[in-house]
């Protein structure tokens, strides 16, 4: 489990993450979202040690990541494609970090499989696509079979079949009990992946909750969609709360089916159709409310 409490971070008079607190639950997913500049990458890097928090804490399991006895058994982490030396081939790169962390070359091969990239193993990386980069390093940062992944834009560089794979991917490591944190800003693909969410802006906590509460939370009114061959007659009794879309077919605001329903019984008007509806916004929507510029106080 990784839990940020009372993060903040300052780089001279510049407050890259301010007070943030939140926490992940074993075998979920959490998305980690925010505009550029949010912080995000600021608290990935204190995450995972690479960085000092001016106060507040970050720990995985309940310890700080350089207290870790077992790193790379207990974290994996992507946080970026470009370390990676162009001349040596994809298979030695793995070999190299699992000599480093004690684990037997063959789990090289294991991983490999894992990330679908059995057939360019022996291929130098600098002729690897940035998908196919994104792919050696997930592949690094589940040698060691931990049960907590930090991955920062994991589905940058990968085509819409690769991206599908690493959704599944994903959501068989979490099915396995693992804790993943997925910072991304491609919100589509997100909402298709996540269980939680976290939205930060500014260095600030925006929102902390399930994908569903997150859409729930911006939803409009509901309104009611009525097909009936005496629709005319029946948005007339409803005045202003109607609106004929088509011939035969009305959508009506502030009122309850139940009440349109009983209006339609009461002057003997047929209905063919009578559905409740609500249009929930999209995460992007959501989103981009959350992230707007306020002087108002974080959700």
């Amino acid at each position: 489990m990784i839990a940020v409490e009372a993060l903040t971070k300052r780089y001279g008079r510049t407050v890259a993450v301010d007070g943030l607190t939140f926490t992940t639950r074993p075998g979920s997913i959490l998305g980690f979202l925010g505009p550029n500049g949010a912080g995000k990458t600021t608290t990935l890097r204190i995450i995972l040690g690479l960085a000092h928090p001016t106060s507040g804490t970050a720990t995985i399991d309940g310890r700080p990541y350089r207290s870790l006895g077992d790193p790379t058994g207990e974290v994996g982490s992507v946080l970026d494609t470009s370390g990676l030396h162009p001349g040596r081939r994809g298979r030695d790169h793995l070999r190299i970090i699992a000599r480093a962390a004690g684990l037997p070359v063959s789990r090289v091969d294991e991983v490999l499989r894992l990330v679908d990239l059995e057939s360019a193993a022996r291929v130098r990386t600098g002729a690897y696509s940035l998908g196919m980069r994104q792919r050696l390093n997930l592949a690094a940062a589940i040698l060691g079979d931990p049960r907590t992944l930090v991955l920062d834009e994991p589905a940058n560089g990968l085509d819409p079949q690769g991206i599908r794979w690493l959704r599944d991917f994903l959501r068989s490591l979490a099915a396995d009990g693992r804790t993943i944190l997925v910072s991304s800003h491609v919100l589509s693909e997100v909402s298709q992946t996540v269980d939680e969410v976290v939205v930060i802006h500014r260095g600030r906590l925006r929102a902390h909750s399930t994908l569903t509460e997150l859409t729930a939370r911006g939803a409009g009114s509901a309104t009611v969609r009525v097909r009936s061959p005496q629709a005319e007659r029946l948005a007339e009794l409803l005045g202003p709360a109607a609106t004929q879309v088509q011939p035969g077919l009305l959508t009506v605001g502030d009122r309850p089916p139940e009440q349109v329903g009983e209006l339609a019984a009461q002057n003997g008007i047929t209905l063919h159709e009578l559905v409740a509806e609500r249009a929930d916004p999209s995460l992007e929507e959501v989103f981009l409310e959350l992230t707007r510029d306020t002087d108002g106080d974080v959700a």
